[in-house]
């Protein structure tokens, strides 16, 4: 084949990528609108709902304040948008695999399938945990050492942000299982290495808990105890799909 009918060749199937990645991502767009409506319809009641771990450890007589005038609009607003996102974030890494998986080897397929699903679930989880276990004790300690003579009324703009950004965190967190396995299956660390290095995991995990938590040890533990968990349940893991390539892998023939 010559030069100059490789390139035409070479344009066409560039074109025809971003035709597809474009249709890809108008269907993501699509679902986004369709999950958000509902959610803006109903964007009060949302927010009321993932405020209640903090209403419910109110003081007699506080409440959230609005300390602007557009937020007690703008903040269920932007609830709902994210709740848009995080509804339909199942079909949208649909779309994404789905546009990647082509370029895949059939073995890569096997192993992607069952992590791009584990990390949806896995994600999930570490919102609902964040919700249902960690704010009310969060919450509890905070209201519990508010100082005399000061009364707790947060704004509600500055809980949406503060809510929004422990939900990442704790999604981020849960998805420890998920990079051990990549990280064997990648052979970047042996599994007798993540053994090995149980104490300086410890260490670490406490460190970015840390980090991504409001700086008390009520908070610091909450996170980093099913981090530690989710290592160990990571190596499980990692340890079983390496059996399964084992297994799969040709054995030579003398």
């Amino acid at each position: 084949m010559t030069q100059e009918s490789s390139e035409p060749l070479a344009e066409g199937t560039l074109l025809s990528h971003l035709l597809e990645l474009r249709d890809r991502l108008l269907r993501a767009f699509i679902a986004i609108l369709i999950v958000f409506l509902p959610c803006a319809y109903f964007s009060n009641e949302l927010f009321t709902l993932v405020a209640q771990p903090l209403i419910n450890k109110l003081p007699a007589g506080s409440s959230l304040i609005a300390t602007s005038v557009i937020s007690p609009f703008m903040t269920p607003f932007k609830l709902a948008f994210f709740g848009g996102l995080f509804g339909a974030m199942p079909y949208v890494l649909y779309q994404i695999w789905s546009f990647v998986a082509p370029g895949l080897y059939k073995h890569e397929k096997r192993f992607a399938i069952p992590l791009l699903i584990s990390s949806i679930m896995l994600f999930y989880a570490g919102v609902i945990f964040a919700y249902y276990l960690v704010f009310p004790v969060m919450f509890e300690f905070f209201t519990a050492t508010t100082p005399i003579g000061v009364r707790m009324m947060t704004d509600i703009t500055s809980y949406l942000d503060f809510v929004l950004t422990m939900f990442l965190c704790f999604g981020i967190a849960f998805e420890v299982p998920v990079v051990v396995v990549l990280l064997v299956l990648t052979d970047l660390v042996t599994i007798e290495k993540l053994h090995a290095s149980r104490g300086y995991v410890v260490i670490g995990i406490f460190v970015v808990a840390a980090i991504l938590t409001p700086p008390d040890a009520v908070s610091q533990t909450i996170m980093a105890v099913p981090m530690y968990l989710l290592y160990e349940l990571g190596i499980l893991m990692a340890r079983l799909m390496n059996r399964i390539r084992s297994s799969d892998s040709p054995v030579a023939i003398n």
